[in-house]
């Protein structure tokens, strides 16, 4: 079960890292292409207008897709930002049993914005929704991206209770005195 679980979180930061890919070179492409113009105008040969549709709003998706598919990995790697104040003062069994009560809030609070997400999704879907850009793009396809995103997560966040419930902590000392 670890290994699929790592699998899955690994997958979709990988998911994630594709996205900032195509970001970096539909824009590389756009202002390439845009140094081209500007010299050929400058030589006084006529520019080539080549331009990306509606760069700016699959831009946008894409980082959405980005960021929300990346939390999960994110959290599963421990690189994202804790506050612990309150917890590194405790001792080690009750600080594990209120990081594992605070991931099983988290997750809740993932499972509903995935379950809205997803409603969202299908809604658009069933309606035929598009973007209003220059490139009519299916709005389920990006609301769904963010949808399965926060489902990793939400994974990802019930992981992090039962390991912490178990002791097995990776945050602080990886269960360690127990």
């Amino acid at each position: 079960m670890r290994r699929a679980l790592d699998t899955l979180y690994l997958t979709a930061g990988w998911l994630a890292a594709l996205c900032l890919v195509a970001i970096l070179v539909l824009v590389g492409l756009q202002v390439g292409a845009r140094l081209v113009d500007w010299g050929l105008t400058a030589l006084g040969a006529g520019a080539t207008g080549f331009s990306i549709p509606g760069l700016a709003e699959i831009g946008g998706f894409l980082l959405g897709a980005s960021t929300f598919l990346a939390l999960a990995d994110t959290l599963a790697k421990n690189v994202h930002i804790r506050v612990d104040l309150l917890t590194q003062r405790l001792p080690e069994r009750p600080r594990q049993i209120l990081d594992g009560i605070v991931a099983l809030l988290g997750a809740a609070l993932a499972a509903f914005a995935t379950y809205a997400l997803a409603a969202l999704a299908m809604k658009s879907l069933s309606y035929g929704d598009v973007s209003y850009g220059l490139v009519a793009v299916p709005l389920a396809v990006p609301q769904g991206c963010l949808a399965v995103g926060l489902l990793v997560l939400t994974i990802a966040l019930v992981d992090e209770a039962a390991k912490a419930f178990s002791g097995n902590d990776p945050v602080h000392g990886g269960g360690e005195g127990i």
